[in-house]
């Protein structure tokens, strides 16, 4: 690994917000929407914090139909190291206030869409 990939992935873990995005992934895959709704902003500033985290190559993406789904990427084990080490220093607590908004959308979208696929 270069020193610049080493760089990238430093520049994109030196973020709050970012950490607390890697830290919401960690409990599994989020639409786009749901990250957005989770920080209470729109939908730019979390499109740029994921397209840093996606070029680190901690974070993937995936398409379904006009929605954008995200997860970890865990295939090389060095950067899974680094995920894990850094996801499991952030304290629950520092996310509880994304969490609860997150839970909360949840709720409202399972309603609203009657458990289908992402429609924000």
């Amino acid at each position: 690994m270069a020193i610049n990939d080493l760089l990238t992935i430093y520049k994109a873990l030196s973020d709050e917000t970012r950490l607390k995005i890697l830290k919401l992934l960690e409990h599994g895959e989020l639409c786009v929407c749901d990250i957005v709704f989770a920080f209470d902003t729109v939908q730019p500033k979390i499109s740029f914090h994921l397209s840093i985290l996606k070029e680190a190559g901690l974070i993937k993406d995936r398409k379904q139909g006009k929605w954008s789904y995200y997860s970890l990427k865990d295939d090389e084990l060095f950067k899974r190291l680094i995920l894990i080490s850094t996801i499991e220093r952030i304290e629950e607590a520092d996310i509880s206030i994304e969490k609860a908004r997150l839970s909360k959308f949840f709720e409202e979208k399972k309603i609203k869409n009657r458990g289908e696929v992402c429609k924000c």
